[in-house]
């Protein structure tokens, strides 16, 4: 049977590099995005130029409709789900909590953790024996982000949470759970939390003395989601350079 995946948030960052190396390895994939329709579409055209199958869909991962829509096409379009990519999030701009608009609370909750909780459920109802969910957490869930982010790491700590009570119960059915922590990545979530420069101030604390790029991410995902994982579930992998 063919791999039929779902990556949310696809279309930038982790989640598209995500996207090529599953493509690569002869997955069909779902691509969610929520605003950048060209770079979808781009992708898009690359696996099928590359003989591969895939679709982008435009959905906000907050709305249980818009979650039922994805998959729904993605299986209309590809065939039965296989797997899932819970990638997508959001930061809003930096700062203590004190300071935070109750606005930016509200929405880094509810894409990061009722976005995730809406797509692994819906995962969960499509999924057979064999299927896999890898959700994408963040270091900063056991580190805390003061000053920067908390409210985003509490979310992302209420992923890991979901990985591990899902795995449990899923498990009997044969569907493995997991998820990937990453730590600070190249990506242009840190432009748009007003602090572009923070992966490179970061390297100099991270053990490795870099910031993580995309693919290092993805490489952890698509181990979880391939035959060399078939027992392994539950886990949280912390991709972080040693934080």
């Amino acid at each position: 049977m063919s791999q039929v995946t779902v990556v949310t948030g696809g279309s930038r960052g982790i989640g598209a590099a995500t996207v090529r190396r599953l493509a690569a390895q002869g997955h069909h994939l779902a691509i969610g995005y929520r605003q950048a329709k060209s770079e979808a579409d781009a992708l898009v055209a690359d696996i099928t130029a590359a003989g591969g199958r895939a679709v982008a869909v435009r959905v906000d991962t907050t709305s249980p409709d818009d979650v039922d829509a994805l998959f729904d096409t993605a299986t209309t379009a590809l065939g039965p789900i296989t797997g899932l990519v819970n990638n997508a999030g959001v930061t809003s701009p930096a700062g203590d909590l004190a300071d935070l608009h109750v606005d930016d609370l509200r929405r880094v909750l509810d894409v990061n953790l009722l976005g995730a909780f809406l797509c692994a459920r819906r995962a969960s109802r499509d999924l057979t024996e064999g299927g896999a969910i890898v959700n994408v957490s963040s270091a900063a869930a056991t580190l805390g982000s003061p000053g920067e982010y908390v409210h985003y790491a509490a979310a992302k700590a209420g992923v890991d949470a979901l990985t591990i009570g899902l795995a449990k119960e899923l498990g009997p059915r044969g569907i493995r759970v997991n998820c990937v922590a990453p730590g600070t990545i190249r990506t242009d979530i840190h432009t748009t939390s007003g602090l572009p420069d923070r992966p490179d101030r970061m390297a100099t604390v991270i053990p490795l003395r870099r910031a993580g790029e995309p693919d290092d991410i993805a490489a952890a995902i698509t181990w979880l989601l391939g035959p060399d994982a078939t027992f392994t579930t539950g886990a949280i992998l912390r991709v972080a350079g040693g934080l």
